[in-house]
């Protein structure tokens, strides 16, 4: 049996990045129920009212923002996406981010309403440009981490070949070796964090990750993730907007930024050398600073 303690890695988190460590931070996790019936989770950093809101991508939680929310020091809100983390799977597999936008506007309503940014990654940053066109009050200004609507499976495909693998791991080294295999960039201590968030073991001692499998979506009579029309959701977004690229690899070509540039030229687009498509996990540190600076743009009226 191996420990894991939901907020007990967090001092590793700091170490690692060389962040100034004063004791645990307050943090909790929350629950907001959906007209569905089924209920979302995600983390509130803080105690005072949340000033940002951050969406994970694709086969991750909310932890995946753990560093980046230790080094930037602000109340905020760090959701887990439907199917993902400890919310709850949809009995109909369907994962598309324009429906998820508006279960994530119930989580923004109820626990973020006065946010003055959302960053979203990959899936959670088609989430968030869906959230931002379709409920702009909830979103005064916009991240993209490494994702467009012109991403596909051939762009995405490194990261596919890693979440279309075994369902289930005969121990937490197996699962763990998997993980470091596809992720060369990133150290052994941040990879165990990640995966001990994100995969849990049976009582026959196996491992599984804990999101609703993509495989599972495509294979198993569930929905395909339906990306149609999200570039017209581009062009409808009002906020004052960056696009972060990973620039040792990434799942943005050049046509993309040219159509994105074309539909929303006020956004300020950089790319960050040595990371990959996850910049917070790459160059947290980095990615603080570029939040920083969305925080800093003014926003209309």
């Amino acid at each position: 049996m191996v420990d894991y303690d939901e907020f007990g890695l967090l001092a590793e988190n700091a170490a690692e990045y060389g962040i100034e460590w004063s004791g645990p931070p307050t943090v909790r996790r929350e629950s907001v129920a959906l007209p569905s019936g089924l209920r979302l989770s995600a983390l509130v950093w803080g105690t005072a009212e949340p000033e940002l809101v951050l969406v994970h991508g694709g086969a991750q939680n909310a932890h995946t923002w753990d560093t980046v929310a230790l080094a930037l020091g602000r109340p905020l809100l760090a959701v887990d996406l439907p199917g993902h983390g400890h919310s709850d799977h949809r009995p109909a597999h369907d994962y598309g981010p324009v429906s998820m936008a508006g279960d994530l506007a119930v989580a923004v309503e109820a626990l973020a309403p006065s946010a003055q940014a959302v960053v979203g990654m990959s899936l959670g940053g088609l989430t968030a440009i869906c959230l931002a066109a379709d409920h702009g009050h909830l979103v005064p200004r916009l991240g993209i981490v490494d994702v467009t609507p012109g991403t596909d499976h051939k762009k995405a495909e490194p990261i596919i070949a890693f979440i279309d693998g075994p369902e289930h791991f005969d121990s937490f080294e197996a699962i763990l070796e998997r993980t470091m295999k596809h992720n060369p960039t990133r150290s052994e201590s941040s990879l165990r964090r990640g995966v001990l968030h994100n995969a849990h073991e049976s009582e026959e001692g196996r491992w599984t990750w804990n999101y609703d499998r993509i495989r599972d979506w495509k294979d198993g009579g569930g929905a395909e993730i339906a990306f149609d029309g999200l570039w017209d959701k581009v062009s409808g977004v009002s906020a004052p907007t960056a696009l972060w690229q990973g620039g040792a690899w990434s799942v943005i070509d050049d046509a993309d930024v040219a159509e994105w540039m074309r539909r929303l030229p006020g956004t300020v687009h950089v790319v960050v050398d040595g990371a990959g498509h996850s910049i917070q996990g790459d160059r947290p540190l980095e990615l603080v600073a570029l939040i920083e600076d969305l925080l800093a743009r003014p926003v209309a009226g």
